[in-house]
């Protein structure tokens, strides 16, 4: 098939009708495709007959086709599928507002809640919401509910008002409602379903994260593992585990690559103080492994470039690591600018080891990343190194403690580097790895990262950072995999 694939609303529409004509895998969660002789959408690679083309309507969401009348394929399930890259592509506020529901904003804290950190009215976000996405922000959380409800009917053994209160419904009735109207089943017949056990570790509850393949798990595993702090994460060649401070209390999640069917999968097994929070950290967990990346996509771009081909050839699938806490990331990315990685775990898991909250004991993990507060209190009593650098970073949690910093997935790409770069000891080598990996800008280039340089360097790019930049250019709007894979020449990581 021509058709390449991309965000879709530069698509037209004979380019996603002939993508369902050939089933393609690599647009589920871009677009849902839905027909009017059957009021069904589906994902793209549904694999039921393709319907006439006078049939067939588009949607950017599933949200969008629930508002027009429309409920869930049983055969596809188009809920399951991957999330958009398209979210990570565009930094407008709709992509933004997505990436700030998936992370359950809207049911901590409602839809002026949303509306205010996007910067905007509760009715001007939610006509630009239904111009762009063809649904407000209540029919983007309760699409995003019914999303949650089916993750833990499908991956837990929870009672009805269990999951129901979890997925954030107001009421039993309400949830059995929502589900009906989406899945055109009720919630025991979609239970029912299922063909993956429970977790077999006492209250865990254990998922498969679809993503598009092909996935480059050994680097991403091996990035994660270079980086580990004691007692906080702990990674394997085939899985990454770490305690996670989350809006209902303290969790504990493990990512690992499952080999054990025909095609690999990343599983996430999470055990969590509230289940509410569960939603969250699977926006979370999926932003950290990059999972809703379309990889094809991506490198057909970049082995465009000769100098490029054969080494993305030998890793195809490769991921830009993300962040399960924006603020961590922060802190982490500050102590370890100008020094190697080693020498930056050390000092992350010394500082852990005074500051960071002690947990209840799980899976060998037993500790929190340090608070904000903790390492503006007490932080310059742990840092070692020159005394600006460290006011800079206790400076830099007291703003982030007291809100006078803020820094979220849903931030606007150039405002947050403009706020960071304004606090003294932020350069822009650190607000740019913040922003690749906190916001999931895919067009991050970092001319003057070390190994960056090293890695043009082995591949016969340019090696100065003026002239690595410039020709960096070329690559737009794939920095961030640009800068990966220079990264991923000087394995291990």
């Amino acid at each position: 098939m021509s058709v390449t694939a991309h965000p879709q609303a530069s698509m037209s529409f004979d380019e996603r009708y002939r993508v369902i004509e050939s089933r393609d895998p690599r647009f589920d969660g871009q677009f849902v495709s839905a027909v009017r002789s059957t009021g069904i959408y589906c994902r793209p690679s549904c694999p039921a007959r393709t319907a006439r083309r006078e049939n067939v309507s588009f949607f950017p969401t599933s949200a969008a086709a629930h508002e027009a009348g429309y409920r869930a394929c049983k055969r596809c399930l188009p809920e399951a599928a991957p999330g958009s890259p398209e979210w990570n592509v565009r930094s407008d506020v709709a992509a933004r507002a997505m990436r700030l529901i998936a992370d359950g904003l809207v049911e901590r804290e409602g839809v002026p809640g949303l509306a205010a950190q996007l910067g905007y009215s509760t009715r001007h976000l939610t006509r630009v919401l239904n111009s762009e996405l063809g649904a407000g922000p209540l029919a983007l959380s309760r699409a995003h509910r019914s999303h949650t409800a089916r993750m833990l009917l499908v991956g837990t053994d929870l009672s009805m008002a269990d999951v129901a209160f979890s997925a954030g419904f107001a009421s039993i009735r309400q949830f059995n409602a929502t589900v009906r109207e989406v899945y055109d089943m009720a919630p025991m017949q979609l239970r029912a379903r299922r063909r993956e056990p429970v977790s077999a570790l006492p209250g865990a509850i254990d998922l498969v994260l679809p993503h598009r393949g092909p996935m480059d798990a050994t680097a991403i595993f091996a990035w994660q593992q270079a980086r580990d702090i004691a007692g906080v994460t702990a990674s394997t060649p085939t899985c990454y585990a770490r305690t996670q401070r989350l809006p209902g209390g303290p969790a504990w999640f493990e990512l690992r690559l499952d080999e054990s069917g025909d095609v690999p999968r990343m599983r996430l097994r999470a055990r969590l103080t509230s289940l509410g929070d569960l939603a969250t950290l699977v926006a979370r967990a999926r932003r950290l492994f990059d999972l809703d990346a379309d990889p094809l996509a991506t490198e057909a771009e970049l082995s465009k470039h000769p100098e490029l081909a054969a080494a993305i050839a030998a890793r195809p699938g490769l991921r830009v690591p993300g962040a399960v806490d924006p603020h961590e990331m922060l802190i982490r990315a500050m102590i370890g600018q100008q020094i190697s990685v080693a020498a930056a775990r050390t000092a992350l898991t010394r500082l852990t080891d005074v500051l960071g909250e002690r947990i209840e004991p799980y899976q060998g993990l037993d500790r929190l990343f340090p608070s904000m507060e903790a390492i503006a209190d007490r932080g310059a009593e742990v840092l070692r190194g020159p005394a600006a650098r460290i006011r800079a970073i206790t400076n830099v949690a007291a703003a982030l403690a007291s809100g006078e910093l803020t820094l979220s997935a849903g931030d606007d790409n150039d405002e947050q580097r403009r706020r960071l770069l304004a606090m003294p000891g932020i350069g822009p080598w650190t607000a740019d790895y913040v922003r690749m990996r906190v916001t999931g800008d895919p067009d991050v280039f970092l001319p003057g990262d070390a190994a960056v340089r090293n890695g043009a360097k082995k591949l016969g790019l340019p090696s100065t950072p003026a002239a690595l930049a410039e020709w960096s250019k070329r690559a737009a709007p794939w920095r961030s995999y640009l800068t990966a894979h220079l990264w991923r020449v000087l394995a291990p990581f």
